[in-house]
């Protein structure tokens, strides 16, 4: 049965709106967790605002497209602040960017793929010091920039975050930290002659057995299988991802700080009293927030952390951030709380205890897989995913199209899967390039996402597909009713639906051609003016219908005029 509605309600929500241009939309955007419109920027891969800090730590890049996919590109902080001034995310319709983990990673490389080509942590996920901002990255001065830049446009900062694990053991961080003891043969546990090292004889050079590992975390701190070390286990908990070391963030043992970060001169870490691992690492990323103002986390790999310390961190990092809008009034967005999103993969809509411990929002895996819905299917995952989330629901997802952990969509395709996501019900997550069909890049047989990460395509702009983007970014970001509204189809052909939330209401139509009429009049009153934000044409409500000119794209927007 179709749902109805009373138009006087909506008639009365119309009479506030006074203070709005004649001309302009009436706009009820709804909180943040609400309707969060998030971009997903690698941030090496998207801008380089400063060439001088490319190369940090001798870092350097591959002659050949295909060997160069591990790399560190050069994309930095300052290149998307250079965006953020040209109003590039504004122009989106995004309400918050989240970037790939900022902090220190490990400066050398390991061996990426099927030995096919050299795997730098240039995506954040390698992490060496927690503390220290990466000088690929840029400097504190340009991570505050960043951040207030951003702020100042009500756009929230949300970083990457990974509490799972640290990066490899790389053979240029171990020849900096781990130096003892030398011999004629060996430095640490490095044989000499290992700058030499290639992608075939890599392992060669490092002796896994040799009892200077020890000097590394050390085994309070992490699982690895090293001599002295704990084996990694088979559960979720305790397992190591791609043979990277795993937190012991279970343990309730006191730790001092890991051996190499005390012969690390320019860390920030500091021994902290009768403090576990747990609590060293919710210190170090906590701190950022309290540092910078930093908005939100997205946390990676959420079930293999067990769910005390994801709250552990919420709590901390919401502190944080409470204690930094305290001391800075009018640098914050708003007086919203720490926000946190999670990546546990596969799950979708439901409300999985997650939820309650931290995480006001998780990635939704099931959208990607249905985006390429028509007509009656994608009503029909609309539906379903409104009857989920719909206020008031007291959860909410991000769902994408394309993702560096899976696949781009269709690249053909991206104007449908543009329109999809969208006007999906919940949040959205913007993975960067998808506005303006960046391609696939080189892929690696061993490691086929890398082709997802590719830089991104400023010299070839789909103009046209920017700004369908950017209508339905805007279209979106003005009406909570999108992202919590209830949702009924009004008719199939076209596909026409509404969306309604006590404070908003639209109607979208999509594969409208030519001159159509549409029956609104279980949304939008009688004499109720309307604006197309698609085609940018307007008209006024009669007889419960309204009739205009679809946009050769056919789609139509409706959202109301005071």
């Amino acid at each position: 049965m179709m749902f109805r509605h009373t138009v006087a309600a909506f008639a009365a929500a119309l009479a506030v709106a006074g203070a709005w241009a004649a001309d302009e939309p009436v706009a009820r955007p709804g909180s943040f967790a609400d309707n969060p419109i998030v971009y997903f920027v690698v941030t090496d891969r998207f801008a380089n605002g400063n060439p001088a800090n490319d190369g940090s730590y001798g870092r350097t890049r591959e002659p050949r497209p295909q060997d160069d996919i591990g790399t560190f590109h050069g994309g930095d902080l300052a290149g998307l602040t250079q965006k953020l001034r040209e109003g590039w995310f504004r122009e989106l319709g995004v309400n918050a960017i989240w970037i790939t983990a900022p902090y220190e990673q490990m400066h050398g490389w390991v061996v990426g793929g099927s030995k096919e080509f050299k795997h730098y942590g240039y995506h954040g996920y390698f992490a060496l010091d927690y503390t220290r901002l990466d000088a690929n990255m840029g400097t504190p001065a340009e991570l505050r920039e960043f951040v207030a830049t951003a702020h100042a446009q009500g756009i929230r900062v949300v970083f990457d975050v990974v509490m799972n694990h640290p990066g490899y053991g790389d053979i240029q961080s171990l020849s900096e930290y781990v130096t003892e003891p030398e011999t004629d043969k060996k430095r640490g546990m490095l044989w000499k002659g290992y700058e030499a090292a290639t992608l075939r004889d890599y392992h060669s050079w490092i002796d896994y057995n040799d009892p200077a590992w020890l000097q590394w975390w050390g085994p309070d701190w992490i699982r690895s299988g090293l001599r002295g070390y704990t084996e990694g286990g088979s559960d979720d908990l305790t397992k190591q991802l791609a043979f990277l070391p795993d937190f012991k963030t279970e343990s309730p043992k006191a730790v001092g700080l890991p051996p190499f970060l005390k012969k690390k001169a320019d860390t920030e870490a500091v021994e902290l009293p009768d403090t576990t691992v747990r609590g060293y690492l919710v210190a170090w990323l906590s701190r950022w927030v309290r540092e910078y103002g930093v908005d939100g986390f997205r946390a990676d790999t959420v079930k293999h952390v067990e769910y005390a310390s994801w709250t552990a961190l919420k709590e901390a990092s919401a502190k944080a951030l409470a204690d930094w809008k305290a001391a800075n009034p009018k640098a914050a967005v708003d007086a919203a709380p720490f926000w946190m999103t999670g990546e546990d993969w596969g799950h979708d809509t439901t409300r999985t205890r997650h939820y309650d411990i931290g995480f006001d929002n998780m990635i939704n895996f099931d959208f990607q897989r249905r985006a390429d819905a028509r007509g009656a299917e994608l009503d029909k995952l609309y539906a379903e995913y409104a009857r989920a989330l719909a206020a008031p629901a007291t959860h909410n997802v991000l769902s994408y199209i394309s993702s560096h952990d899976t696949k781009l969509f269709d690249r053909k395709a991206l104007y449908d899967g543009a329109t999809a996501l969208m006007l999906a019900p919940g949040g959205v997550q913007i993975y960067y390039g998808d506005e303006t069909a960046r391609p696939d890049g080189p892929a690696a047989n061993g490691d086929p996402q890398q082709s997802t990460r590719s830089d991104m395509n400023w010299a070839g702009i789909d103009a046209a597909l920017l700004s369908h983007w950017r209508k339905l970014g805007q279209f979106r970001a003005r009406h909570v009713a999108v992202a919590k509204g209830r949702h009924w189809q009004i008719t199939a052909q076209p596909y026409t639906f509404a969306r309604v939330h006590a404070e908003d209401r639209i109607v979208a139509a999509v594969g409208a051609a030519g001159r159509v009429t549409l029956a609104v009049g279980d949304v939008f009153p009688d004499g109720t003016r309307v604006r197309d934000a698609y085609g940018g044409t307007s008209a006024t409500v009669a007889a419960g219908k309204v009739t205009l000119d679809a946009d050769a794209r056919g789609l139509v927007l409706l959202e109301a005029l005071p």
